[in-house]
């Protein structure tokens, strides 16, 4: 079972918008290249965000589901991976003082994927949980700063959808 944690210098609230903006799942996702809604809202229990992950030539079409969610401290999904089977990826929030203790707990649930699970295994997700956990961190602490995590200033999603004549415009 793969579990890690990580300090985040923003609010617990901060972290739990970031993880709550479905349209932002691919920036700190580990190898997902893009993402749509596909149903629910996003992050109510049963909605799905529909994802694909490039391995060099080959693009693999999978989805995440929303199990739980008690907003604003926890949230646990279900990756379906295909003939890999699925995985439990649960996120919990903890204030830290002004900042946020994230643990991610990940552990596969169906298929081959908890067949050939073993320490190698382990070894491989856990360097992902590290690059994940940095990517939603370095996005948190951007947003708490008032900054895109690029540098740029950042705008709430339903800003940007205004500002560029989306549909909320």
């Amino acid at each position: 079972m793969a579990v890690r944690h990580r300090l985040v210098k923003a609010s617990p609230q901060t972290v739990w918008d970031v993880l709550a903006d479905g349209d932002r799942y691919a920036e700190w996702v580990v190898g997902t290249s893009s993402t749509h809604e596909m149903t629910g809202e996003w992050p109510h229990v049963d909605a799905k965000i529909a994802y694909e992950i490039r391995v060099g030539p080959v693009t693999l079409s999978n989805e995440t589901i929303v199990r739980r969610c008690r907003e604003p401290d926890v949230l646990e999904l279900e990756a379906r991976a295909g003939a890999l089977g699925t995985a439990r990826i649960a996120f919990e929030l903890r204030p830290w003082g002004s900042h946020c203790l994230l643990i991610l707990d990940e552990h596969p649930l169906q298929g081959v994927g908890g067949l050939l699970h073993n320490a190698g295994v382990e070894v491989v997700t856990q360097i992902r949980h590290r690059a994940m956990l940095r990517r939603l961190a370095k996005m948190c602490e951007a947003d708490a700063r008032g900054e895109a995590s690029d540098g740029a200033r950042w705008r709430p999603a339903a800003a940007r959808s205004h500002a560029e004549g989306g549909a909320d415009a």
